[in-house]
């Protein structure tokens, strides 16, 4: 789907300009006949270099307030177009402002506010559309813009939490390349310079070994580079396929301690996207679809559609969940429990407040282990090469002082 500027004009002469997700351009005029609006210019946007992720798109903090301030808007009794408009009017990022304004044209136009939300997937995914469509449809649409709010609000928090776990080490590893890179580049030479003008004498192995490390280093060094960059598109390629995704998933879940946290960040996600469509009369069928497809893991998805299907041919959602091997039995003793009182959305939501708290605790428990392992780490190796280049140094020394 690609993006197309438009220019026209409504029935009242007023100039309208916009962006426009669609297949084709013959789409776009179609859409804006709908509204009543006289196409005179209709261009594909140009792809190219930008700088979106710091002046474009939409971030989760800005359309929690979207979302807030809408719920306060319906809540109070504002048609649906008013809130648009004057939200629209009052919207800082030009990239939002553009697609509320044509939400609200489509609405005008006719459509639905589901259907005027999903023609922008990039800002509103699908679970934000189908959980706006039963609001809708149940006449509580302010209920569930407040629901789907604190819903996305939880959600950063979690993923915050994983990437600054992650973060961390590749931090640390980055700072140990950059440092030893410097010594492979720039220090050692330098010392062995110094050692040559000492004339023949036996250098230390260790001290011999770096040196030689070094100088690998230094007549290899584009080789080294290429490879970096052949290692990183040929990796890129291998987890675009199928079965590479599904491999790396795989190894990412058993490994000793980032799989115990992924898994549990994995049951966080999964019952609080689960208990908030099922509260808000989402279809079972319809949210286990949109929370596989929201689960970026290919064995947890796998295993959510293994469960929607047995969910179809008349099973409960506890006993496939149990095979799937994936989600710890505590949790499918409770959404069995949930099941059989009627109270799946609640009791999906307390595992989901659990979950959270354990994310939380492990975090923060994998910091304080990886730092000292960290630098001892990077200590080690910095530490190791140092005492190389000083060792003819102290040789020297003993000799003189003999």
């Amino acid at each position: 789907m690609a993006e197309w500027v438009w220019e026209g004009r409504t029935r009242a002469g007023e100039l309208r300009k916009g962006v426009l997700e669609a297949e084709s351009e013959r789409e776009v005029q179609q859409r804006l006949r709908q509204q009543n609006i006289m196409v005179e210019k209709v261009r594909q946007k140009r792809k190219g270099f930008s700088l979106a992720f710091l002046t474009g798109g939409v971030s989760s903090a800005q359309l929690v307030v979207f979302v807030r301030q809408f719920a306060t808007m319906i809540d109070a009794g504002l048609p649906l177009v008013q809130c648009l408009e004057i939200l629209s009017s009052q919207e800082p990022n030009k990239y939002f402002k553009s697609v509320l304004l044509d939400v609200k044209q489509s609405v005008e136009g006719g459509a639905t506010f589901a259907d005027s939300l999903r023609r922008h997937p990039k800002v509103f995914d699908t679970l934000f559309v189908n959980l706006v469509a039963a609001g809708e449809i149940g006449g509580i649409l302010d209920t569930i813009l407040n629901r789907l709010a604190t819903y996305i609000e939880k959600n950063v928090k979690l993923m915050r939490q994983v990437k600054g776990a992650m973060m961390y080490p590749i931090g640390i590893m980055v700072v140990a390349g950059g440092v030893v890179f410097a010594l492979l580049k720039w220090v050692i030479p330098t010392f062995a310079k110094m050692f040559g003008d000492f004339g023949n004498a036996q250098l230390p192995a260790l001290t011999q070994y770096v040196i030689n490390t070094s100088n690998w280093f230094q007549a290899n060094f584009i080789l080294i580079v290429l490879g970096l960059i052949a290692f990183v598109v040929i990796s890129q390629r291998i987890i675009a396929t199928e079965k590479g995704r599904y491999a790396l998933d795989a190894t990412m879940l058993k490994m000793p301690l980032m799989g115990t946290l992924l898994r549990k960040v994995a049951v966080a996600k999964f019952t609080r996207t689960l208990g908030t469509m099922i509260a808000s009369g989402v279809p079972i069928l319809d949210a286990l679809d949109i929370v596989a497809k929201a689960a970026n893991n290919k064995i947890i998805e796998e295993g959510i559609y293994f469960v929607r299907d047995k969910i179809k041919e008349g099973s409960n959602m506890a006993d496939p969940l149990l095979q799937t091997g994936v989600f710890p039995s505590m949790v499918v003793q409770m959404i069995a429990v949930g099941e059989s009182t009627g109270a799946m959305d609640t009791m999906l939501q307390k595992i989901a407040d659990f979950y959270e708290d354990e994310v939380e605790v492990a975090v923060e428990g994998l910091t304080k282990l990886l730092e000292p392992l960290m630098m001892v780490f990077i200590g080690g190796i910095v530490g190791t090469i140092l005492i190389a280049m000083y060792l003819p140094i102290f040789s020297v020394a003993g000799n003189v002082k003999s």
